[in-house]
């Protein structure tokens, strides 16, 4: 603590090593004394789905369809077939593909009405308010996503890398618009 009273200096909070993957250290060899279990050969059975919620699939204003509920089920399958669909917890998921849905909607106001507005009393040019509504949402769409992701790194024994429904949400706006 400096002589004013503030907590300059010092250690940074999460300035320390990222912990490794499951994989890379049943790969190094370090089991710390456990055993580590192999899957059985038979195809088991994962968790089942939660009911997707109603505000998840709800009509929106314009009468559009929001998109959540598909976001919701396709990560929920990816999560699935990881392993790891117990591990995360449903609020996590559901949080990702609300603000993944709203995200792709403001980048269909923005294709839709421009980068610019109208002034409401001045009638001046303005910066579109949904090009920083869909910065924000796509900064929660990844801090969600990096959550989840971080999850499934540290659960998951066999590979997690390949398609994920991170990397399926720009083709989703994109087929949005057809």
């Amino acid at each position: 603590m400096a002589k004013d009273g503030t907590r300059r200096g010092g250690a940074r909070t999460g300035a320390g090593r990222k912990a490794k993957a499951l994989e890379d250290h049943i790969a190094d060899g370090k089991t710390w004394g456990v055993k580590v279990l192999k899957p059985p050969e038979q195809t088991l059975q994962g968790v089942s789905m939660p009911p997707v919620k109603a505000y998840l699939k709800a009509v929106q204003h314009g009468g559009e369809e929001l998109s959540a509920e598909d976001i919701y089920t396709e990560t929920w399958n990816w999560l699935l077939a990881k392993g790891c669909a117990e591990h995360v917890n449903p609020q996590l998921i559901e949080q990702y593909a609300m603000s993944a849905a709203r995200w792709i909607q403001c980048e269909e106001a923005v294709s839709k009405f421009g980068m610019l507005a109208k002034h409401p009393t001045t009638g001046a040019a303005i910066a579109s308010p949904f090009v920083s509504m869909s910065q924000n949402f796509m900064k929660q769409v990844n801090q969600c996503w990096f959550q989840i992701y971080q999850i499934v790194k540290e659960n998951c024994s066999v590979g997690y890398g390949g398609a994920s429904p991170q990397d399926d949400v720009m083709e989703r706006l994109l087929r949005k618009r057809e």
